[in-house]
């Protein structure tokens, strides 16, 4: 009898769920901007509101995120990192581009977002620059 094979992690790095974001989504600690940025997309993928309000520099936070808006239309398809840059020993910046369709209609939104380590936790801090967004 074939063992079932584990759901690849959405963020795409090619391991399962359970070994890669859920991990994160369950409270341990990103070690590095690019794996905060790969956990974030698919808390997205699974509308963890409570994770993406935690994982946000409360500098720049807001109050509540409401990714039921959004509906069943939104369908996130994949996520590519493009660059992770070490800017200082306390921030990065993570380029990536991320693909979904909403409503059936295909979106890019390809974004340099920054990231900050406060108390050993790393934080997003922004988006620095926004190109093809999907609203």
């Amino acid at each position: 009898m074939k063992k079932p094979v584990p759901a690849a992690c959405p963020c795409g790095s090619d391991r399962p769920y359970e070994e890669c974001c859920g991990p994160l989504h369950q409270g341990t600690v990103a070690t590095d901007a690019e794996i905060l940025m790969r956990s974030r997309y698919s808390a997205y993928v699974f509308k963890l509101e409570a994770y993406l309000l935690a994982s946000w520099h409360a500098s720049t936070r807001p109050p509540h995120l409401d990714l039921d808006a959004a509906g069943p239309a939104t369908k996130w398809l994949d996520l590519r990192i493009q660059r992770h840059e070490i800017t200082a020993p306390d921030s990065a910046l993570v380029e990536f581009v991320a693909r979904c369709k909403v409503g059936g209609r295909a979106h890019r939104l390809h974004e340099v977002s920054r990231f900050v380590r406060e108390g050993g936790r790393w934080y997003y801090l922004d988006a620095e620059n926004t190109r093809d967004g999907v609203g």
